[in-house]
């Protein structure tokens, strides 16, 4: 029972504490995202921009008219622009691609270990340290660069990633002790719409924040906000409802009744993480497999559209900022119009949670594949494309509702670490899609990009086919081997467990004998 100081605190809060961690979780996403991001941006004005005029053998006939071309240099084929005051480096397309694949070198390793460490330790430490640690590193993000050049934004940027690594593992880990079965898809919806909020607010105010020719201003303001979060997350926020201390007894009494990894561990203690029958998971490979298409798009779209935007279509860096935030703001909305359509209609009996799950992964891998082909045949039309590019995202917002929660699905016990596996290998498109962009787009051609776009939509077609065929949608039994037992055809050994195996049910050393 709740007493003195915790009681009042209880009292002072207006919405249930699930949904209070929520909302943070919301925020630490959202800064995780801006700082992963506000690079995207400030990188269009941070590098000496050329482009080939007539006559030059890298000439692009179809290429949009630019309205700030300033300077033009008689007698040369190449016309050089500056875009800010402080431009100060010359690194090819393809550097900048390495660049902005950097920070996915330090994220991928750290996802595993994470996982873990939030299922041992709980979510709220390992996440907010990651997150102050990438905060710092943003912050001085101008300092460095401005003193080693490339290899030492290089350098940053993996180390930033090695602290947000961990973020949605741990996050991940507390959504299933915080969000009850009925409200997973719109607790998902508020947390991981995070992303979307990130990446509003990243374009959006990093344009307004360039459009004064000084890109060192982005760095400060998102680490800055990074630091506050900290600070709040520290006290609001705990990894479960037990550890809470003003969550009332109602609702702590509510979740303990209806959340599962809450009531699994309240019957035995959790297992040591059955790694031998993860690997040999074939729900969780096609939920890798999907990741890879689906991270293979949103970060084709969250990397470089403000590069496209500014390339190609010639945009100035304010209009970029904002055009390329109407995307993700479709996709916040569209992210929980979807949740709340998909809990709607699982409660009814209108379709079961694989088949939602499915409907929704699809969704959002062939429509916004799709559409970026048609945003690239929409030519010099920039209305066009960037509905096409709004388009994309929306459909996109499905994705919260399909594949990213099917973690929860296949095993509430470890979802923490399944997800770092998702996620961490998922991950690794994103070094990928950078460089590769880079290297297919070396003038930043029309033609050019609209070759990437098609390479991107493929991947998503393809892996979203694995997932609709393998994917799962109910507890797997190695989630709890001592409630589900061993497969008929489990020919590898006994899973490691806390208890003796004398103590195991008979119904699993059965199944393990056959």
């Amino acid at each position: 029972m709740l007493t003195g100081w915790r009681l009042v605190l209880s009292k002072l809060f207006l919405i249930p504490q699930r949904y209070v961690f929520a909302i943070m979780a919301l925020l630490a996403i959202a800064n995780a995202y801006t700082m992963r991001v506000c690079l995207n941006m400030a990188i269009t004005q941070m590098v000496r921009k050329t482009t080939a005029v007539e006559g030059d053998p890298h000439f692009d006939p179809d290429a949009c008219p630019d309205p700030v071309m300033k300077t033009v240099v008689p007698g040369n084929t190449t016309a050089t622009y500056f875009k800010s005051e402080a431009v100060l480096f010359e690194w090819s397309e393809a550097t900048q691609g390495l660049l902005l694949s950097a920070f996915y070198f330090g994220y991928v390793l750290t996802h595993i270990p994470g996982g873990m460490l939030a299922e041992r330790f709980g979510g709220k430490w390992v996440l907010g340290l990651g997150l102050l640690s990438t905060a710092l590193c943003t912050f001085i993000t101008p300092v460095v660069t401005k003193m080693g050049g490339a290899p030492a934004l290089f350098a940053l940027r993996v180390i930033e990633g090695f602290g947000e690594g961990p973020t949605m593992p741990a996050l991940m880990s507390m959504v299933s002790r915080w969000a009850p079965k009925t409200e997973r898809a719109r607790i998902g919806s508020i947390v991981f719409g995070g992303a979307q909020i990130g990446n509003i607010a990243g374009t959006f105010f990093s344009g307004f924040v360039l459009s004064d020719g000084v890109w060192d201003n982005v760095f400060y303001l998102f680490g800055g906000l990074g630091l506050v979060w900290f600070v709040l997350w520290c006290v609001l926020c705990y990894s479960t409802p037990n550890t809470h201390p003003y969550i009332s007894d109602k609702e702590k009494k509510f979740l303990n009744e209806n959340v599962a990894s809450l009531i699994s561990t309240s019957q035995h203690e959790l297992d040591p993480v059955p790694w031998k029958a993860l690997l040999r998971s074939v729900p969780l490979w096609a939920l890798i497999i999907a990741g890879v298409g689906h991270d293979w798009g949103y970060f084709t779209m969250v990397t470089d559209l403000p590069k496209y935007m500014t390339d190609v279509l010639k945009f100035n860096i304010k209009a970029a900022g904002v055009l390329s935030s109407l995307p993700y703001i479709s996709m916040w909305i569209a992210a929980f119009f979807f949740g709340l359509l998909c809990d709607f209609c699982v409660k009814r009996g209108y379709h079961s949670i694989l088949n939602a799950r499915k409907i929704y992964t699809t969704i959002a891998a062939t429509g916004p594949g799709i559409c970026i082909i048609m945003a690239s045949y929409s030519g010099c039309d920039t209305t066009l494309a960037v509905f096409w590019f709004v388009a994309a995202m929306t459909l996109m917002g499905a994705y919260y509702s399909g594949m990213k929660i099917n973690a929860l699905d296949i095993t509430p016990n470890y979802a923490g670490t399944t997800t770092a596996m998702v996620n961490g290998i998922a991950a690794i498109s994103a070094i990928i899609t950078p460089y590769l962009i880079g290297l297919l787009t070396p003038q930043s051609t029309l033609a050019q990009w609209r070759i990437a776009f098609w390479v991107c939509l493929a991947v998503l077609v393809i892996t979203n086919i694995i997932y609709l065929i393998w994917a799962q949608g109910e507890p797997q039994w190695w989630d709890d081997v001592k409630k589900y037992g061993y497969p008929p055809n489990w020919k590898h050994g006994p899973l490691p467990t806390k208890k003796k195996d004398s103590e195991a049910p008979k119904e699993s050393k059965e199944k393990q004998k056959e």
